[in-house]
C-alpha cells in the first residue's frame, strides 16, 4: 500500500507542475502579447503624481489597454508601483503589457523626451525642438503658416497653441508629429476648460480664453494669485477698463526689447499695447499651461481691478485706484 501511496503522491506532485507551469506559460504569454491600438499611432497622457492604478486607468481611458486591473496585478507583481514616470506618450505599433510598463515606470531607451515649459513664446518653443538632438527637423525651413497647415491647425498663428507638457517620443521622430500632439492636447485641454467655464465670464470664444490665459500665465509669480490676477483681467474686460499689463507690449516689441521697458512704449500705438487700445490683444503672447486655462474660465470671485508686485514673487490687489497707488508706493517706490 506503501508504493501506492506514494505513486499518487507523484502523479498529484506531478499535476500540480503541469498546472503551474500551464498558469505561468498562460501568464508568459498574456504579458508578452502585443495589445491591439484603436488607432496608431495612438497618444495618452499621465499626470504628475500618478500611481499604478490611476495610470492605467488614464491609459484605458485613452484605449492604450482594455482591461487595468490585470495591467495593474503585473505592476504590482514586478514592483513597479513607485516607478510610474508622467508625461506625454505616443504607442506607433501595438506593444505588450510588459513593453507598455516598461516604458511607463523606467523610460524605455528608445523613447526620447522633450519638454515645453508654461510661458514659452512659439519662437521659443522652436528654438527648444531645433536644438533637440533626437528630433527629425522637418519644421525649421517652413514658415510659420506652411508649419500650421502641416499640423492640421486651422488658425493664423500659432502662438499658443502648442500645450506645454514633457512629450515622450522615438528617436528620429518628426518634429512636426510632437508640434501636432502638443496642437491636439491644447486643443483638448481647451475645450474642456471652456465647457466648463462659469457662465458669465466676458469672454466670446475659446480662443479668446487662450489669449487671456496667455497673459495670466506671463503675469503670475505665485500659484496662489493665478486666480485672482485672472480676476482682475475679467473684471476690467466687463468694465470696459484697458488691461493695461506689460507681459503683452513686450511681446509686441519683439526682438526690440532689451530688457528695458520704456514710456515710449508704453504710449506707442501697437496691436499688442494693451495700454493704448482696449480689449484683449490678437493673439496669444504665450503656451499658457492647464492651472491658466482653468483660471481664467473659473477666476477668483473677487472685485479686484489691479495688482501690483511685491517683490517677493506675489502680488498687492486693490479694488480701488486710490488703494493701487498707494501700493505702488510701498512696494515700488520704497515711500
Amino acid at each position: 500500500m506503501r508504493w501506492l501511496k506514494k505513486r499518487l503522491n507523484l502523479k498529484r506532485i506531478s499535476l500540480l507542475v503541469m498546472v503551474l507551469g500551464g498558469v505561468l506559460g498562460y501568464a508568459l504569454y498574456f504579458a508578452n502579447s502585443p495589445m491591439p491600438l484603436l488607432q496608431t499611432p495612438l497618444q495618452f497622457s499621465l499626470k504628475p503624481g500618478s500611481s499604478l492604478k490611476s495610470a492605467a486607468l488614464q491609459m484605458r481611458q485613452a484605449g492604450a489597454i482594455a482591461d487595468e486591473a490585470s495591467f495593474v496585478r503585473l505592476g504590482r507583481l514586478l514592483g513597479k508601483t513607485r516607478q510610474i514616470k508622467f508625461g506625454n506618450y505616443q504607442l506607433d505599433k501595438p506593444v505588450s503589457r510588459l513593453e507598455l510598463l516598461d516604458m511607463i515606470s523606467s523610460g524605455k531607451s528608445s523613447q526620447s523626451q522633450i519638454t515645453f515649459v508654461e510661458g514659452l513664446t512659439f519662437r521659443e518653443m522652436r528654438a527648444v525642438m531645433d536644438a533637440h538632438p533626437d528630433l527629425k527637423h522637418d519644421s525649421s525651413s517652413l514658415t510659420e503658416q506652411a508649419l500650421l497647415q502641416r499640423i492640421g491647425a486651422t488658425e493664423a498663428a500659432a502662438e499658443g497653441l502648442f500645450f506645454p507638457d514633457t512629450y515622450n517620443f522615438s528617436g528620429g521622430s518628426s518634429d512636426l508629429r510632437v508640434l501636432q500632439r502638443a496642437y491636439q492636447l491644447m486643443q483638448q485641454n481647451l475645450a474642456q476648460a471652456w465647457a466648463q467655464r462659469d457662465s458669465d465670464l466676458p469672454l466670446a470664444s475659446p480662443y479668446e480664453a487662450l489669449i487671456l490665459a496667455s497673459i495670466v500665465e506671463k503675469e503670475t509669480g505665485r500659484e496662489a494669485d493665478r486666480t485672482l490676477i485672472a480676476a482682475v483681467f475679467i473684471n476690467r474686460l466687463r468694465l470696459g477698463m484697458r488691461l493695461q499689463t506689460d507681459p503683452t507690449v513686450i511681446y509686441g516689441l519683439g526682438a526690440r526689447f532689451d530688457g528695458n521697458l520704456r514710456k515710449r512704449d508704453l504710449i506707442a500705438d501697437t496691436p499688442y499695447n494693451t495700454y493704448a487700445r482696449s480689449g484683449l490683444p490678437p493673439t496669444p503672447i504665450a503656451q499658457p499651461g492647464l492651472k491658466s486655462l482653468w483660471a481664467v474660465t473659473h477666476p477668483a470671485k473677487s472685485r479686484a481691478l489691479y495688482f501690483v508686485a511685491r517683490g517677493d514673487g506675489s502680488s498687492e490687489f486693490s479694488d480701488s485706484l486710490t488703494a493701487h497707488n498707494k501700493a505702488v508706493r510701498k512696494y515700488q517706490l520704497k515711500q
